[in-house]
């Protein structure tokens, strides 16, 4: 097809459904990538005792420094969406899996505080990792069983973190903290190596194409393609950031990352410092409590694949909603009335079934409910208030707990955030389950 007579003719890019293989290479890749990313992530908050050890810092230090590293990842992870948008989804997931691999590498070179901090902050490319995903997937996967099939994809996370345990335990006596981070590093160069045979989105695309008609001043025929391609074009001459909020969004940008800041506040107490809040909370033993976080997190895989699924079927706003909110409330019993090891790791356990587990809904719904001609940017704007989230839940926790107790130290700074998290997301847009991404509201 051909737009305008006095110019160049302009072919228009179909968009053609990925096959079943090509659906099915793109979910194993995204798959495997995000898990590294997150063995990655995680490693270093599992070895920062050790490293710490090895360098004689405190650990008042080694707090600040891992406080430093949180506000480098959201530098980092907020810069990856304009690369999503501008330079290609594929790009954008070749960057980011290769950022978690140099991350892992130079890690193992550490030799003062300052070099970690920097080197540490380009883990956000792999925590970005989950964004790009979201955003890649959600244009080449059916759309009746988006959250479903990327439930998947997502539950990289529980087995990630579970990887880097089994690696420390194992490996990390033989070959030293130095030896572990070097090891993570060739699994995601292959990562990388695979990426190159990936097929770009036809989406972004069309987006690309809109984008260098209007850099030539070709405006007529970029608006006409663009009304077929259901993109709006009036709004492409603004950076992608800024057009997160304009009129029309402005609202439901907002609201999606204050939900998301304050749901990864509840992320970081009982996900990341969950030993803490077992151990000296509620009395359970240390070696209980590792026993507690491998049953755990295999249930929050679970959870991913549930969530996934009646996201599919009830709308991932309404899954979201419900998820996050009586998670908070199984977090307040397990705090404030289990007692034993079976009804705290039954209370606890269900409590990260649907904060853990939600994720497959709520990556799938940021990267669905904002346009294609910011869709990179916008799911990783919101992905990015999860180090902020995850610095803010740190420093209330401690600060509660120590003018305090513990468990009053989570329920302020986790279950009472995971609530306020599930009735913001009310301020956010509804999207009837099943839509085609050109048919929803661009």
């Amino acid at each position: 097809m051909s737009i305008g007579t006095n110019e160049v003719q302009v072919q228009k890019i179909q968009n053609i459904p990925f096959t079943r293989g090509q659906v099915t290479y793109a979910l194993i890749c995204s798959f495997f990538a995000w898990l590294l990313s997150v063995y990655d992530y995680i490693l270093f908050g599992t070895l920062l005792p050790v490293i710490a050890l090895s360098f004689h810092w405190s650990t008042t230090k080694s707090l600040q420094i891992a406080t430093f590293v949180s506000i480098g990842t959201f530098i980092i992870t907020f810069l990856v969406g304009p690369l999503t948008d501008y330079f290609g989804r594929k790009n954008a997931l070749m960057v980011t899996t290769f950022g978690a691999a140099i991350s892992s590498g130079l890690t193992g070179f550490t030799m003062s505080p300052w070099y970690l901090i920097a080197i540490r902050s380009f883990s956000g490319l792999g925590y970005s990792e989950q964004a790009v995903n979201a955003t890649y997937l959600s244009e080449v996967m059916p759309p009746g069983r988006r959250g479903f099939v990327y439930s998947f994809v997502q539950g990289g996370w529980p087995l990630g973190v579970l990887l880097a345990s089994l690696m420390v335990a194992v490996l990390e006596p033989s070959v030293g903290w130095r030896g572990v981070f070097w090891i993570a590093t060739f699994p995601a160069l292959v990562i990388v190596a695979l990426w190159t045979r990936l097929k770009e989105s036809p989406r972004y695309l069309q987006v690309r194409q809109i984008r260098k008609l209007l850099k030539t001043g070709r405006n007529k025929e970029a608006i006409e393609l663009a009304a077929e391609y259901n993109i709006d074009s009036e709004k492409m001459n603004k950076s992608s950031i800024r057009q997160m909020f304009e009129p029309g969004i402005r609202r439901h940008s907002i609201f999606l990352c204050l939900a998301f800041l304050f749901n990864w506040m509840a992320v970081q107490v009982f996900a990341v410092l969950s030993t803490t809040v077992l151990v000296n909370g509620k009395h359970i033993s240390f070696s209980n409590s590792l026993i507690l976080l491998i049953l755990s997190n295999a249930l929050g895989y679970v959870g991913y694949v549930a969530h996934g699924f009646v996201g599919d079927k009830i709308g991932r706003r309404a899954t979201i909603i419900i998820a996050w909110i009586v998670g908070s409330i199984f977090y307040g019993i397990m705090l404030f009335v289990a007692q034993g090891f079976t009804a705290v790791i039954i209370t606890y356990s269900l409590g990260l079934f649907f904060l853990i587990g939600s994720a497959s809904a709520y990556m799938s719904y940021f990267s669905e409910s904002f346009p294609t001609r910011m869709r990179g940017t916008a799911t990783s704007v919101v992905n990015s208030m999860g180090p902020i989230g995850a610095i803010l839940g740190s420093a209330v926790f401690a600060a509660v707990s120590a003018s305090g107790t513990v468990s009053n130290g989570a329920i302020v700074a986790g279950a009472i955030p995971m609530l306020i998290s599930g009735f913001l997301m009310f301020g956010t847009r509804a999207i009837k389950p099943g839509m085609k991404l050109e048919s929803i509201s661009q």
